[in-house]
């Protein structure tokens, strides 16, 4: 498929813990990631919207304002960055609209009575979760699976402060990984999680941000998916480190987490392979 990245983001390699937050800034022109492939990912996002839209794209009550804020600062954003930008469709409600125009998927999530909420989406490229199961919940409900982010844990609460306190212009990013047994974008099931078996493995990367919105108040949170082959990291002359610190990751997985990661079945072949990587370098 037409979509690999040349590992261009290896959050996998040892370098950072898992299950943190981990949110860092970056540079005010790397908000969202223009590449080759992008034809390729809005078709698909454009098939996706046809086959299943009830899947792919949910609002809420009263997000119109939050919507178009978001519309407006995606169309800035590559009217100042790229030099070619497509022309919205004005029939489609404005979230729908940017989402067409980028990789990344986008993700309202606005200040309620219980909390910070999933608000508004258009998440046609998710990794084991379904955004109609997620619409309109809080927060700690959307993580509820993730291993010490549910109700109650300190990551939960950390994240509230985090979107409480975020400001205008100063965004922030951070990055998460799986692996899975094929390369398809759309994951919105929990059918392609590892097996045991030594096919095919792909390394998924998720470049996650977090942006305040000015009018609304409400914060874009956005996705954009890279997904490359296993094998892409023989070619690399760092191979060696980086399946060092794979390998330190996965053995420090705890039960849950290997779980929540879909790797029952599939840690143990994953470690050999990257074993396989250090032993011929």
């Amino acid at each position: 498929m037409p979509h690999h990245s040349n590992l261009k983001h290896r959050p996998y390699d040892g370098s950072k813990p898992l299950f943190r937050i981990g949110l860092s800034s970056f540079a005010d022109n790397a908000w969202l990631d223009v590449d080759e492939n992008t034809e390729f990912y809005l078709d698909e996002k454009k098939r996706l919207i046809a086959e299943i839209p009830d899947k792919v794209f949910l609002t809420t009550e009263n997000t119109i304002e939050s919507q178009s804020e978001v519309l407006e600062l995606i169309v800035e954003y590559l009217q100042e960055n790229q030099s070619e930008v497509r022309e919205p469709d004005a029939d489609l409600p404005p979230l729908m609209q940017a989402a067409l125009m980028v990789q990344e998927d986008l993700v309202i999530m606005g200040k309620r009575a219980e909390g910070w909420c999933l608000v508004a989406g258009s998440v046609c490229f998710p990794s084991s979760w379904s955004l109609d199961k997620k619409i309109g919940e809080p927060l700690h409900d959307v993580h509820a699976p993730v291993p010490e982010f549910n109700k109650g844990t300190r990551n939960a609460g950390m994240i509230e402060r985090i979107l409480d306190n975020l400001q205008v212009g100063i965004p922030a990013e951070r990055f998460d990984w799986s692996v899975y047994s094929d390369d398809d974008l759309y994951q919105g099931g929990r059918t392609g999680e590892l097996n045991g078996d030594e096919g095919d493995h792909f390394l998924r990367v998720e470049r996650q941000t977090i942006t305040k919105l000015p009018n609304s108040g409400d914060v874009l949170f956005i996705i954009r998916t890279y997904i490359d082959p296993f094998d892409a990291l023989k070619s690399r002359d760092d191979r060696r480190e980086i399946a060092l610190g794979f390998i330190g990751l996965l053995e420090k997985l705890t039960t849950t987490q290997v779980d929540y990661k879909g790797l029952d079945e599939g840690r143990d072949v994953l470690i050999t392979r990257l074993q396989e990587l250090v032993d011929a370098t």
